[in-house]
């Protein structure tokens, strides 16, 4: 945070108190964080209650579902609501789009695109429309999670609150990490999972001293949500006392089936989108088909409908049977796939750990047949749960907290973080990308994670050239350039042509050798020619042109085709520039940074 009285405040105070007083202003500035930290925790509590009880409230209405409207775990449901409601709320998003894209045009910035390019500036605005699409979305049936639009509003509203009070870039980030913690911890009823999940997803990395803010953010959100009756029910699930080292061939096998049916499930989701674009059919009404498409598989079993929690509570507890559970996977897999791919909005956190308890229910199954002692089916539908989510999410530590929280076995837990870490492998080497990053890739943007890189695209050739460059006419004189450049008084000329524009460049010592005449034209000394920066290439690319064409400075152009000279950057300063901007984000992802700018 910022302190206004500053200087006049260590202006009054006595030197040989100033490093007490130091310390004091860092104390309040760090407990002043973690009370922001401890608000936005709590408003996306709220706004996480608003968000299931509105939805719940939906699905009784719409669907006339008997008691809490969890429609999921139900039995049977009633044909007509059952294909119309999905068909007709897909229409109403359609429309929706249409009203968003005239009057609030441009593509809404998620907490990790946020993070990684945006220093953790996000739109209200954007976020609320992007919430309301997902509430809608579940609401009427479709094969999505919450998450998606839980995690938008809550950074979001980390972000504005950052933004009221003018925090710095690298809190403005971790207030959005604290905002996605709390609606994610909230959603789930487990702080720790909150936690991990913002560290590993949104703020990038883990550091002690994000700890705090990021904890009681998670902490204040479920304390929130169990003061409005909004809590995640727990799941009772027998489990054995304990593991034998047997156990872990079959745990680390189903981690790598678990990896690979995500990666396909990812697959099939942009499948699905390419086929409903190369369909021709308006994008406003893709929704409707998709709705029509996931309430008729919900006439099979209404489990494929919103987005599934407690359809796998009912797999975990009581269990189908084998060839049953396989359909059921195949069928969540192609809800989820065509809600997604026509247009409904939400993710598939949700969705990946019911298809997770599914598979490893099935591999329980399998392994039965096969041996003699098998692992239990409820392990196997924890353990296949997490690796799923996992390989969809990208989150192994989450998902290891997690499934501690839900279950309070340490062996279990055990089983799920080597699961967890196979499984995250698998998919780092056979996809290289989470759902989220998979997305931005698509879009063409070359993010992996959280990690700030914003930096890199503001850090540009134009911000770091000199602008003070001479030139002279590439038909001038060696006699003529000695004199306007003595020996010793530049490294280099820029030559023009009679045009202005940029012709190469001479090294000055070059023009000083015995055997060059006094007679000869400049243009037979000409280097890098044909290479030449413009301003806005990034550092990285800069970097990149020197390296192509082994010079330690190039000259900056207007553009290409102009090639009017804008001034010179050397490599020098360049990669000086660079090593700063990577130093400052390394002590920032310590947790070093906060402390280094305010002392």
């Amino acid at each position: 945070m910022r302190h206004e009285g500053w200087a006049g405040l260590n202006g009054g105070v006595r030197a040989s108190h100033a490093p007490r007083v130091l310390r004091a202003l860092v104390r309040a500035d760090e407990i002043w964080l973690v009370v922001l930290a401890a608000c936005v925790g709590a408003a996306a509590g709220i706004l996480v209650s608003a968000m299931t009880h509105t939805t719940l409230l939906a699905h009784r209405v719409l669907f006339l579902v008997a008691g809490d409207g969890r429609i999921s775990g139900l039995a049977h449901i009633d044909p007509w609501r059952a294909v119309l409601v999905p068909a007709l709320g897909g229409l109403v998003l359609g429309a929706l789009g249409l009203c968003v894209a005239r009057y609030a045009p441009g593509r809404p910035v998620d907490p990790i695109e946020a993070n990684a390019l945006h220093g953790g500036r996000m739109s209200m605005l954007d976020s609320i429309i992007v919430t309301v699409q997902t509430v809608l979305s579940n609401s009427v049936g479709a094969s999505v999670g919450l998450e998606a639009g839980f995690s938008q509003i809550g950074a979001a509203m980390g972000s504005r609150i950052g933004y009221l009070f003018r925090v710095r870039r690298e809190d403005l980030r971790l207030l959005v990490g604290c905002g996605a913690a709390g609606a994610i911890g909230a959603a789930f009823d487990a702080p720790l999972a909150g936690a991990f999940y913002a560290f590993e997803l949104v703020i990038g990395t883990y550091s002690l001293a994000n700890l705090a803010p990021v904890a009681l953010a998670s902490v204040c959100a479920i304390g929130v949500t169990r003061l409005l009756h909004s809590a995640a029910p727990g799941v009772v699930v027998a489990l054995p006392a304990g593991l034998r080292m047997a156990d872990y061939l079959p745990i680390a096998t189903l981690g790598i089936i678990a990896a690979l049916l995500g990666v396909a499930l990812m697959y099939s989701v942009t499948l699905t989108e390419a086929l409903f674009r190369r369909s021709g059919m308006p994008a406003w009404m893709r929704p409707a088909v998709g709705g029509v498409v996931v309430g008729g598989m919900a006439l099979v079993s209404p489990s494929v409908m919103s987005s599934g929690h407690w359809a796998m509570r009912v797999a975990l507890e009581q269990g189908h049977p084998a060839r049953w559970t396989l359909i059921l996977l195949l069928m969540k897999a192609v809800a989820s796939s065509v809600s997604i791919g026509a247009g409904f909005r939400g993710g598939l956190f949700f969705a990946s750990l019911y298809l997770g308890v599914l598979t490893g229910a099935a591999f329980g199954g399998g392994l039965a047949l096969v041996s003699a002692t098998p692992l239990s089916g409820e392990i196997c539908a924890l353990v296949g749960m997490s690796a799923m989510a996992v390989a969809v999410v990208g989150a192994p530590m989450t998902m290891v907290f997690l499934a501690l929280e839900m279950t309070g076995s340490l062996p279990l837990t055990g089983a799920v973080l080597v699961a967890s870490v196979i499984s995250s492998l698998t998919v780092r080497r056979t996809f290289g990308y989470s759902f989220a990053t998979w997305r931005f890739h698509l879009r063409g943007e070359s993010i992996r994670s959280a990690v700030d890189i914003g930096w890199i695209r503001t850090l540009t050739v134009g911000r770091m050239m000199r602008r003070d460059v001479k030139t002279i006419c590439q038909t001038a004189t060696v006699q003529a350039a000695r004199h306007h450049y003595p020996l010793g008084s530049a490294q280099r000329c820029v030559l023009v042509d009679e045009a202005g524009r940029y012709a190469g460049m001479v090294q000055v010592p070059d023009l000083y050798a015995e055997t060059v005449r006094e007679s000869d034209d400049l243009a037979r000394f000409a280097h890098y020619g044909d290479v030449m920066l413009v301003p806005q290439m990034n550092v990285r690319e800069a970097i990149a042109r020197f390296e192509q064409s082994e010079s330690d400075a190039l000259v900056v152009v207007e553009d290409v085709e102009t090639r009017i000279v804008l001034g010179l950057l050397t490599e020098q300063h360049a990669l000086r520039r660079y090593s700063e901007e990577l130093d400052r984000t390394r002590r920032e992802l310590a947790g070093e940074g906060r402390l280094h700018a305010r002392v």
